[in-house]
């Protein structure tokens, strides 16, 4: 049997064959140690520039936060390139929940304000073609005072410190010289009258005469009522956008900073770039920097309780729109109520302002005309005096108006204020606990992980087992994870703003509490707006008592007797005048303007 050979190989080649075995294991080595994959994620969430991730780790590494036993990915410049972009990350995480309620609330003010304007341009020319219709002898002097007080009205309701009262009586003084000479006493030179010192004792003395009976001040009380609610919740979506600004732009603490990077990039420093922050460290960390946050919970209840409260006073009961489209109304009996009252008014004014005007001359009617009995007077004149219901011959042939114009609008308006206010309120509840659970909706979705293996800040875990802490500043002393000192004295300031202003808000207005909300009224309301048991197409509506009872029962205002009752004994009894303009009461003419208003925005949804 022979031997086999095998060939000799020298000791130059066996250390070249030793020397590409090791080179092989240290290509290896390197490979199973690189940096290249957080090199990569470095630059995709754009950290920082990518030359500053090294290529392989290294063992001497000075690092303040991501320390740890073994090789290391992260530079000291990393680290605080994280720490910038961390920072970021969850600031603009914050505002991206912050936008969902910042929208909110500038939305629906906006439309808030954009249907005030409406109502307000639609009452300026019901009143207008009241005056030019009726009253057309003294319509275009009037018209400008008309401009005047819905200018006026419309800056109360934007906010600007304007007073409705003060509005509503200069209003009124400002129309009494052209009443005085164009409805009154016709015969009088009004060029001379309203320009001259006759018109400022006029104007001067009109609340004194009250020659426009009790319906200025009615006017006056129902607008403060129902246009205060509007105003006032215009005032507290502003100060609800403080609030939301001021939470988008939050100071994190170095504390914060600090758990932020433990909690997200320094799992990158050791190679595991996709390992996510377990559930319970994540709420930890971020309850820990939000504790400033989540003490605005309480005062921001409060103040959404208080939006709800503003927001059924405003619509609950077609308030707002009732008392603008009630102008026309309260504007037309006034001037009625001058008329009938034409020469006690003409005796008191000569008097006071030294006026002979002798006996009234003939009247030339411009508008339809009824010769009334003569006015019983509760009192002598100048004190208010109750004005005379309509004769049964002028109720019947007003009659057939009350079953033409359903109180409610139509389910197809979806343009109305108590609609837009539905929707709001409807919005709102979701965000009624918004900073106690911002904290929870940072720590959801892929941002976490709930099952196991997890990163707990330390390491690799099945689940995590610190303690999980609640929300607030009490709460955080016992956070392992980030120290909390004190609360953030920005937000400590936009807290006590907001809780002045609901505690100022209902100082001034101290019934808002006891108003309904719309569930809870009897009247078998759905969420469109009518009621279960009618239709608009059946034609129904509310009867005039309820319509009176929705125009005087004012949340913001106590009740006062409007003087409407039967007469009295009589004092003196006037000679009988002709009047001029629509002897039609307050509730048919808000019926009037109801029907107009919502007839609109029918037409545009039937013809667009």
């Amino acid at each position: 049997m022979s031997r086999g050979t095998c060939p000799r190989v020298s000791s130059r080649e066996s250390l070249w064959i030793l020397s590409l075995v090791v080179l092989a294991v240290e290509v290896a080595v390197l490979e199973a140690y690189s940096c290249h994959e957080v090199r990569t994620a470095f630059q995709l969430r754009q950290v920082g520039p990518p030359h500053r991730v090294p290529e392989t780790p290294g063992t001497d590494v000075d690092l303040l936060v991501c320390k740890h036993q073994g090789p290391s990915c992260c530079t000291r410049k990393m680290e605080e390139s994280y720490q910038s972009a961390v920072r970021r990350e969850t600031l603009h995480n914050i505002q991206s929940y912050s936008y969902e309620l910042e929208h909110l609330i500038t939305s629906h003010a906006d439309a808030f304000q954009d249907m005030f304007q409406y109502l307000l341009s639609f009452s300026q020319g019901h009143l207008s073609s009241l005056l030019e219709g009726t009253y057309s002898s003294l319509s275009r002097q009037a018209l400008p005072q008309v401009n005047q007080l819905f200018s006026s009205l419309s800056l109360y309701l934007r906010g600007i410190n304007v007073s409705v009262e003060a509005t509503v009586h200069q209003y009124f003084n400002n129309i009494f010289p052209l009443v005085y000479t164009r409805l009154i006493n016709p015969g009088i030179e009004s060029s001379t009258m309203v320009g001259s010192e006759m018109g400022d004792c006029l104007r001067m003395i009109r609340q004194d005469v009250k020659p426009f009976g009790p319906h200025p001040a009615i006017m006056a009380e129902e607008l403060v009522g129902a246009l205060g609610a509007g105003r006032q919740l215009g005032l507290a979506l502003e100060e609800g956008l403080k609030v939301i600004n001021a939470t988008g732009h939050v100071v994190l603490t170095k504390e914060c900073v600090k758990g932020l990077l433990k909690m997200v990039y320094c799992s990158h420093c050791r190679g595991l770039t996709l390992i996510k922050p377990c559930v319970g460290y994540c709420l930890n960390v971020m309850r820990g920097c939000l504790a400033s946050v989540s003490e605005l919970d309480q005062t921001w209840r409060r103040y959404s309780s208080l939006l709800e409260q503003l927001t059924h006073a405003m619509a609950g009961h077609h308030s707002l729109e009732l008392a603008l489209l009630g102008v026309r109304g309260h504007v037309d009996e006034a001037l009625l109520y001058a008329q009938l009252h034409g020469p006690l008014i003409t005796a008191t004014v000569d008097k006071v302002c030294g006026l002979s005007t002798g006996e009234p001359t003939g009247l030339q009617p411009t508008g339809p005309e009824v010769t009334t009995p003569p006015v019983i007077l509760s009192s002598p004149f100048p004190s208010v005096a109750p004005s005379q219901p309509l004769s049964e011959h002028w109720l019947g042939q007003l009659a057939h108006l009350k079953s033409s114009f359903p109180l409610k609008p139509s389910k197809n308006n979806k343009h109305s204020l108590r609609t837009l206010s539905r929707e709001f309120l409807m919005l709102l509840q979701r965000y009624k606990s918004f900073f106690a659970a911002l904290p929870e909706m940072l720590c959801e979705g892929d941002n976490v992980v709930d099952d196991s293996m997890c990163w707990s800040g330390d390491g690799v875990v099945e689940s995590y087992t610190g303690k999980v802490v609640g929300n607030g500043l009490y709460a955080q002393r016992q956070n392992p994870e980030v120290k909390v000192r004190t609360m953030d004295p920005t937000l400590t300031e936009v807290k006590e703003q907001l809780e002045h202003f609901v505690q100022e808000t209902h100082e001034r207005f101290p019934r808002l509490g006891e108003i309904e909300a719309w569930e809870e009224l009897g009247s078998g309301e759905t969420e469109e707006g009518s009621t279960a048991d009618c239709d608009d197409e059946d034609g129904c509506q509310a009867s005039g008592d309820g319509q009176e009872r929705y125009l005087h029962k004012e949340v913001f205002s106590e009740g006062k007797s409007t003087g409407r009752h039967p007469g009295h004994d009589i004092d003196s009894k006037p000679p009988s005048v002709k009047v001029i303009g629509s002897p039609s009461s307050a509730s048919w003419a808000t019926l009037w303007s109801l029907a107009l208003l919502f007839a609109g925005p029918c037409l545009q949804w039937i013809l667009f």
